[in-house]
């Protein structure tokens, strides 16, 4: 595949994870609830797992995309453009959404949102930022260490999608809760860029928090787990 097939793949799978994900929860969510939304995620990445895994890896996350520079997975330079680009199609997406969602009457950006992240009184369950921020931190650490798992050599072939995006549904269970869920922040830059204000503000923290989650996952995965893996 072409460099410019890889990041155009790149582009659409968080397009497509941040307008169904967050869709979902703006406007579905009273009826779907917290498990509706998170299969909404999880569905999203496994789809696009075998839509575009074979064209780019299907990082579709920021986070990911530095596990996999960490370990040597991915180039420097196809690691910075993997970034530019998703977090392009989560802020196209939450820009789409927003304009989608505000075709339904009585909708309010600054009340109903358009599935941002956030804590304290911006925490769906009200949780603190110490909270929040680990929560974010283990969560991604899970979700990594199943991807690098799955897509590892000795993983059964054509399963990796199944797993990931059950994984992705399993801390959307815990995390929506808290923080409503990011480990991923591209999907957390969409939707805050438009809504702005507190979201905005509160960016940081899922920028940050999940690529510490991601790191700590490849070098975990790196030296803890494959590296002692017993010989086939």
């Amino acid at each position: 595949m072409s460099d410019t097939q890889k990041y155009l793949a790149e582009l659409l799978g968080t397009f497509v994870l941040v307008f169904f994900g967050c869709g979902a929860a703006v406007i579905a969510g009273a009826s779907l609830g917290v498990l509706g939304i998170a299969f909404a995620f999880g569905l999203a990445v496994l789809v696009m797992v075998y839509a575009i895994g074979p064209v780019s890896g299907c990082h579709i996350n920021p986070a990911i995309t530095v596990a996999m520079l960490v370990n040597k997975k991915i180039s420097g330079k196809d690691a910075a453009i993997y970034i530019i680009v998703q977090c392009i199609g989560a802020i196209i997406a939450a820009a789409l959404l927003l304009v989608v969602a505000s075709g339904m009457p009585g909708y309010d950006i600054a009340v109903n949102g358009l599935g941002q992240n956030g804590y304290g009184a911006a925490s769906p369950g009200g949780y603190s930022l110490m909270a929040g921020f680990i929560a974010e931190i283990v969560l991604t650490f899970v979700f990594l260490i199943v991807v690098f798992g799955a897509t590892s050599k000795a993983a059964p072939a054509g399963f990796a999608g199944i797993a990931i995006g059950l994984s992705l549904t399993l801390v959307h269970i815990v995390g929506i809760m808290i923080t409503g869920t990011s480990v991923n922040p591209a999907r957390s830059l969409g939707p805050a860029l438009i809504v702005g204000g507190t979201a905005l503000a509160q960016l940081w923290m899922f920028i940050i928090a999940p690529v510490m989650g991601a790191v700590i996952a490849a070098f975990v995965w790196k030296y803890l787990i494959e590296g002692t893996a017993a010989p086939a």
